[in-house]
């Protein structure tokens, strides 16, 4: 494989995913620039979760390679997870702390130092607007406001890499929103988000798309250069352009959960 150049955050060739005889990710190439905002996009089972926890090397590949941040996820990924940030779609929290000792266990499981973890927690906090909150319990929080919680869980250590695989599962348009509100600024400030979704809207604010079926790729570009090319108006209907083209029903990618 040919080495990541400074510019990737993720460089992947031959990426493969096998659990016995099932494919779940069939030979992915995929390259992302650092500051993208990334985000694959696809029904449930396509492989976008499976994809998402090789690159934090919570998963070995069966074969192919891939680097994150310039480190090999098979041979570094301690390293790896050290460096990036993730938030799975069914985020463990803590539900007998509260919102600040979530916060506070956190940024001491990310080795950060008394002074540095207390400005860390309290930015956020104010960041997230969850100030007022912060003696609820974390059982006690809506889908939104865990969410958020979450996001900061994931952050508080300042990665260079955000891995969020679908984030908004189960939260209603306005939080939606109020979350992607969150994600430009981590993009704006040079983060590279990596980020898995079922909603359209939600992948029209994405720099750079990829279509991911069966375990394959099947479109990648700007959401306007996929419209360009599919001669379509709109993401939907590309979507259902190409899963009418690999011969499924394009059921489930513009609401509901589930894993990919």
């Amino acid at each position: 494989m040919s080495t990541a150049t400074n510019r990737d955050a993720i460089r992947a060739e031959g990426l493969t995913k096998r659990f016995g005889e099932f494919v779940a990710v069939d030979h992915v190439d995929l390259t992302i620039e650092r500051g993208d905002i990334f985000g694959f996009l696809g029904p449930n089972g396509a492989g976008k979760s499976t994809t998402i926890r090789m690159l934090c090397g919570l998963m070995t590949p069966s074969a192919g390679r891939a680097e994150v941040l310039g480190l090999d996820v098979a041979r570094d990924p301690e390293r790896i997870r050290s460096r990036i940030g993730y938030m799975s779609q069914r985020s463990s929290l803590y539900n007998d702390l509260t919102v600040a000792e979530l916060l506070n266990f956190y940024a001491r499981v990310y080795g950060l130092g008394d002074a540095e973890r207390r400005a860390k927690v309290a930015g956020w906090i104010e960041r997230a607007d969850l100030a007022g909150r912060e003696r609820q319990l974390v059982g006690t929080l809506s889908g939104g406001w865990r969410q958020r919680l979450a996001l900061g869980c994931a952050i508080l250590h300042r990665p260079d890499l955000l891995l969020l695989d679908e984030p908004t599962s189960g939260t209603d348009p306005v939080q939606r929103r109020e979350f992607w509100e969150l994600i430009y600024r981590f993009g704006d400030e040079g983060t590279t988000v990596l980020v898995t979704t079922h909603y359209m809207d939600e992948a029209e604010h994405c720099d750079t798309l990829a279509f991911i079926y069966g375990g394959r790729i099947i479109a990648r570009g700007s959401p306007a250069a996929i419209k360009r090319e599919a001669g379509l108006p709109t993401l939907e209907d590309v979507f259902v352009s190409l899963m009418a083209g690999e011969g499924a029903a394009p059921a489930g990618p513009a609401g509901g959960a589930g894993h990919g």
